[in-house]
C-alpha cells in the first residue's frame, strides 16, 4: 500500500487536535439538499482548506458526525461535522 501509514510506532506526533468542517444541506418537503456522501465531502474540503496539510502530515481519527432539524418534512437541514486530528511523521 503506497498511500498508508502505520500509527502503532513512535514515528509520529500529534500537530493539531480535533480541526473540524462542517457542510449543511436544507431540504423542503423532503427535497433538495445534497446527498450524504457530498455533504462529507463538502466537510472534508472545508476542514482541509482551513486546516492545510504540510510535508509528512495526516488525518487521523477521523469522525463524522450528522445532526438533523426542522419541522417535520416540511422544513429540514441536515448538518454534517467532519472532525480529525493532524499527525506528523518524523
Amino acid at each position: 500500500m503506497a498511500n498508508s501509514a502505520s500509527l502503532s510506532s513512535a514515528n509520529f506526533s500529534y500537530v493539531k487536535n480535533n480541526i473540524k468542517g462542517e457542510a449543511t444541506a436544507t431540504y423542503i418537503l423532503g427535497i433538495g439538499g445534497l446527498a450524504k456522501e457530498t455533504l462529507v465531502n463538502d466537510a472534508k474540503q472545508k476542514m482541509l482548506t482551513d486546516n492545510p496539510l504540510k510535508n509528512n502530515q495526516a488525518l487521523a481519527n477521523l469522525t463524522v458526525n450528522y445532526k438533523t432539524s426542522g419541522y417535520f418534512i416540511f422544513y429540514t437541514t441536515c448538518t454534517c461535522t467532519v472532525t480529525a486530528d493532524v499527525v506528523e511523521f518524523k
